[in-house]
């Protein structure tokens, strides 16, 4: 299976190739945070049973897992419009997951934490 490359990559002016670079190294680094959290849901399920019952302990792991799968398509998602943007001399989209992801990880930080001392 041969993949496109998609029309918007041969429209407007091609960015500097540092620039296409470091948002190339920033969708990355939204792929690592979304496998950690992936690997969290893994770890809460496999590494932890007596944190929380059952069901507590699948929906975290559930919601974990939803989230991590959401954050790698957001990651393409993000940088695609970048790309776009720097092609056709706009200004950059405002990055509102940046905030929506700082509220889910202290969240689940916060559910984790609870369920450690809960157990303790």
């Amino acid at each position: 299976m041969k993949l496109r490359e998609p029309q918007w990559r041969r429209e407007g002016e091609m960015p500097d190739y540092r620039f296409s670079l470091a948002n190339e190294r920033t969708f990355l680094a939204w792929i690592r945070t979304a496998m950690a959290i992936l690997a969290g849901a893994i770890a809460v399920d496999q590494l932890t049973p007596q944190i929380a019952p059952t069901p507590v302990r699948i929906v975290l792991c559930l919601v974990l897992a939803v989230i991590g799968a959401f954050l790698a398509i957001e990651a393409y998602r993000r940088w695609s419009l970048q790309e776009q943007a720097m092609r056709q001399g706009r200004e950059l989209p405002h990055a509102w997951l940046l905030v929506a992801m700082t509220i889910v990880v202290a969240t689940a930080g916060a559910v984790v934490a609870l369920l450690i001392l809960l157990v303790r």
